[in-house]
C-alpha cells in the first residue's frame, strides 16, 4: 500500500501542498523553473486515490515519453507496485492512438491504421505533389508538410485550407493537401498531426464516441500546459466538459514552441476559459542560485504578456559572468580552455558542463576546439536511430505486414533486397491499381494479361505477397513470439546480404547489422511489458516513442559521457551545474527572423528562450558574446543582444499586462 498522506504532504512547501490537495474543479498550477512540479502532480494523484477516486479514472497527460515514463515511475513508487489499477499516464499522441484504435472506423479508417513518421510523410508528400502536377521547384515536400502541419494543428481540414492562404506557396499547398489526405486514407495511414485532428473530428461528429471517452476519466491533469496547441486545447476541453475536474501545470515564462503551434494564450487565459479556476503559484526554486535567478527574473519581467510571479532561490552562489570577445574564434577558445581547466585540473565531470546555443550553426567552432583539446563531448540531437536506412526498411516491412494497403511503405521495400520487381513495374502496377481502385496485388494478373508487366515480374510479386501473408498470420497468431518471428523473417529475406551490398566496409557492415539486433531486442522488450502485445501496438510504440525504445534519441545521448552541446530548445527540462550560454547577439538571440517579423510576440518568445537557457544553470552561469562574426566569408560587426541590457537593469518595467491574467 502507498505511504500515509501525512508522509507525502510533509515534504511539500505550502504552495505545493495547496496544489496537491485541490482535488476538484479547474486548477492552474503556475510552476516556475525548478519548483518541483512533477512531485506535485504525482502526490496529487495519490491524494485523489486516497479520497476515493478509482486510479484508472485519472488521466495524466504530458508531452514527451520521457516525462510520461518518469511520472509513471514516481506514481508507482508512491502508490506501491501491488495496486491492481493505475492512473492512465500518457502523451497526447499516445492517448489519441488509444482512442482511435477503438473508434476510428466511425471516420472510415481501418482499425489497424499505420502511423507515418517523418520519412513516410515526405514520400507521401512527393506522391501528392506529383499527382497534382507540382514539381519540387514550385514547392518542396518539406515546405508542403510545414504548411499542412500548420493547418492541421489549427484544426483546418483540406476542404477549408484555401480560405487560409497568404501567398502562392500556400495556395499550391492547399491544392495538394486534399490529395495528400486522400492518399493517406487509401493507404490506411495517418500522420502525427492526424492523431489529434482525427480525434477532435471524432469527438465533434460522433457524440457517442466522445461520451465513451469522457466516461472513462473523472479527473484530468495536463503537464507543460503552456505548450498546448489548438487541437490539444479542444481535446482537453471536450474531455472535461461534464465534470471540469481539470488540473493544468505549466509556466508561461517557458513557452518556447510557438513556431510549432503552441499558444501561450491557453495558459494566460486559463481563468477565462474555465471560470472559477483556482490559481496556485510555485515560486520556490530548488535548482538555481540567487544570482542566476535574479538575472532570469529581471529579464523575463520585460515580457508584458505573462502571469506575474517571481522565483526565489533556496541557495546562494557565485556571480554570473558576462564576457565579451572580439570574435567567435576567441569566444570558443576561451570557453573550451575553461572547460579543459575544470575537467582536467579540477576533476569536474564533463557531463556537468553544458554549452547552450540558439542556432544549429554555432556549435561547429566549439566542436573544433573541443577536439583540439581532446575533450569528449556529445552534440545532443544528432542522427536518430530512426534515420538509419536499415531501420526504416525493417519498420516499413512491418507496416506492410500490418497494413497491406500502406503504399508508401510498400514502395520502399518491394525490391529491397532485390527480388526482380523493378521501379518501372511498380509504377505501372500502381497506376493500374489507382485506376481500377484495387490493391497493387490484385492489379497484377490483369497487368500481365495486358502486357504491362512480364510474367516473371508477376511471379516475383506473387511470391513476395505470399511471404508477407505468411508472416502476417505468424505475427497475429503468436504475438508473444513476435521477436522470434521477426528474426526468422529477417533471415528469410536475407537482409544481411542487403547490408553487405550497400556497405563495403566490414566495420560498417557490423554496425548496420547490429541495428537489426536492436530492432529484435526492442520487440522483445515491448512484449515483456505489454499485457496484450500486437504488431500494431509495437509499431505505435516505436513510431510515437522516437528514440526512447531504441537508443537514438536525446535521452540516450544524455547517457553518453562528455561535455554537452545543445540548442536552447533541446535543453528545456534539463539542468546542469555549469552552463555556458553563448552568442548573445542581435540576430542570434533574439533570432533575426523574430526581429524582422516586427512582432512583439516573437521577441517575447525569444526572451522566454533566453530565460530557459539561464535557468538550466544550477550553480555557475557564464554568458558570452562576440563583437564580430564571419558571415558569408566576410567579417561583420555584431550588436550585443538587447537581452544583455535587460537582464542587467536594476529596475525593470512593471508587468503592465500581467494583471489581466491573474485571479
Amino acid at each position: 500500500m502507498f505511504d500515509p498522506a501525512s508522509d507525502r504532504l510533509a515534504g511539500l512547501n505550502p504552495a505545493q501542498r495547496s496544489a496537491a490537495t485541490t482535488l476538484s474543479g479547474p486548477l492552474l498550477v503556475l510552476a516556475g523553473a525548478g519548483t518541483g512540479k512533477t512531485r506535485v502532480i504525482t502526490v496529487r494523484m495519490a491524494e485523489l486515490i486516497r479520497h476515493g477516486v478509482a486510479p484508472d479514472r485519472i488521466l495524466s497527460v504530458t508531452f514527451t515519453n520521457k516525462a510520461a515514463k518518469e511520472m509513471l515511475e514516481r506514481t508507482t513508487h508512491l502508490l506501491g507496485r501491488r495496486m491492481p489499477k493505475r492512473p492512465f499516464i500518457s502523451t497526447f499522441h499516445s492517448l489519441c492512438v488509444k482512442i482511435l484504435r477503438d473508434e476510428i472506423e466511425a471516420l472510415e479508417y481501418p482499425k489497424n491504421f499505420t502511423i507515418y513518421a517523418r520519412g513516410d510523410q515526405e514520400s507521401a508528400a512527393r506522391t501528392a505533389l506529383r499527382d497534382v502536377r507540382l514539381d519540387e521547384k514550385q514547392l518542396k515536400p518539406s515546405d508542403f508538410l510545414f504548411r499542412v502541419s500548420k493547418w492541421k494543428t489549427a484544426g483546418i481540414l483540406p476542404q477549408h485550407a484555401k480560405d487560409h492562404v497568404t501567398d502562392d506557396a500556400d495556395f499550391l499547398a492547399a491544392v495538394a493537401y486534399r490529395r495528400y489526405q486522400q492518399n493517406l486514407r487509401s493507404c490506411g495511414a495517418v500522420d502525427f498531426d492526424d492523431l489529434l485532428l482525427l480525434t477532435n473530428r471524432l469527438f465533434k461528429e460522433h457524440p457517442a464516441a466522445l461520451k465513451r471517452t469522457q466516461d472513462r476519466f473523472s479527473h484530468v491533469q495536463i503537464d507543460e500546459y503552456q505548450d498546448t496547441n489548438t487541437l490539444q486545447f479542444d481535446l482537453i476541453e471536450a474531455l472535461v466538459r461534464p465534470h471540469r475536474n481539470l488540473c493544468v501545470v505549466g509556466d508561461d515564462d517557458q513557452s518556447i514552441y510557438g513556431w510549432r503551434g503552441a499558444e501561450v494564450e491557453h495558459i494566460l487565459g486559463f481563468a477565462q476559459h474555465f471560470p472559477g479556476a483556482k490559481v496556485v503559484r510555485l515560486e520556490a526554486n530548488y535548482r538555481c542560485t540567487d544570482k542566476i535567478l535574479n538575472l532570469a527574473n529581471t529579464l523575463v519581467r520585460h515580457n508584458r504578456s505573462r502571469h506575474s510571479k517571481t522565483l526565489f532561490a533556496s541557495k546562494t552562489g557565485a556571480e554570473v559572468r558576462i564576457l565579451d570577445f572580439p570574435d567567435e574564434q576567441s569566444e570558443a577558445e576561451r570557453v573550451v580552455a575553461e572547460i579543459d581547466y575544470w575537467v582536467n585540473h579540477k576533476q569536474v565531470p564533463p557531463d556537468d558542463i553544458c554549452i547552450l546555443f540558439r542556432t544549429n550553426e554555432q556549435p561547429r567552432i566549439f566542436e573544433t576546439e573541443l577536439r583540439r583539446r581532446k575533450l569528449r563531448y556529445v552534440l545532443i540531437g544528432g542522427q536518430s536511430f530512426f534515420d538509419r536506412r536499415e531501420v526504416k526498411d525493417i519498420l516499413s516491412y512491418l507496416k506492410v505486414i500490418s497494413q497491406p494497403a500502406d503504399e508508401v511503405s510498400l514502395r520502399r521495400i518491394i525490391n529491397v533486397p532485390p527480388r526482380g520487381i523493378g521501379e518501372a513495374t511498380v509504377e505501372k502496377l500502381l497506376a493500374r491499381a489507382v485506376r481500377a481502385k484495387q490493391s497493387l496485388w490484385d492489379a497484377a494478373p490483369a497487368a500481365v494479361r495486358d502486357g504491362d508487366i512480364t510474367a516473371k515480374s508477376a511471379t516475383a510479386i506473387r511470391q513476395f505477397h505470399e511471404l508477407l501473408e505468411r508472416y502476417r498470420r505468424a505475427f497475429r497468431e503468436r504475438p508473444r513470439e513476435m521477436d522470434k518471428t521477426l528474426e526468422a523473417f529477417l533471415t528469410e529475406i536475407d537482409y544481411e546480404a542487403e547490408i553487405e551490398r550497400q556497405y563495403k566496409n566490414e566495420q560498417q557492415q557490423m554496425v548496420r547489422a547490429g541495428m537489426l539486433e536492436q530492432i529484435v531486442n526492442a520487440v522483445a522488450e515491448y512484449i515483456s511489458h505489454e499485457s496484450k502485445p500486437s504488431l500494431e501496438g509495437f509499431l505505435d510504440d516505436s513510431t510515437l516513442g522516437g528514440g526512447d525504445d531504441f537508443g537514438g534519441g536525446k535521452d540516450d545521448q544524455l547517457q553518453e559521457k562528455g561535455v554537452r552541446l545543445m540548442t536552447l530548445h533541446s535543453a528545456k527540462g534539463l539542468e546542469f551545474p555549469r552552463v555556458y550560454l553563448v552568442g548573445l547577439e542581435e540576430g542570434i538571440l533574439p533570432h533575426k527572423r523574430s526581429i524582422d517579423s516586427g512582432e512583439r510576440s516573437q521577441i517575447e518568445e525569444e526572451r522566454r528562450l533566453c530565460y530557459v537557457g539561464i535557468t538550466r544553470a544550477q550553480t555557475h552561469l557564464t554568458i558570452t558574446r562576440s563583437s564580430s562574426r564571419m558571415k558569408w566569408g566576410k567579417r561583420r560587426q555584431s550588436l550585443p543582444s538587447r537581452f544583455l541590457h535587460e537582464m542587467q537593469q536594476t529596475e525593470t518595467p512593471a508587468d503592465s499586462e500581467s494583471s489581466e491574467h491573474d485571479e
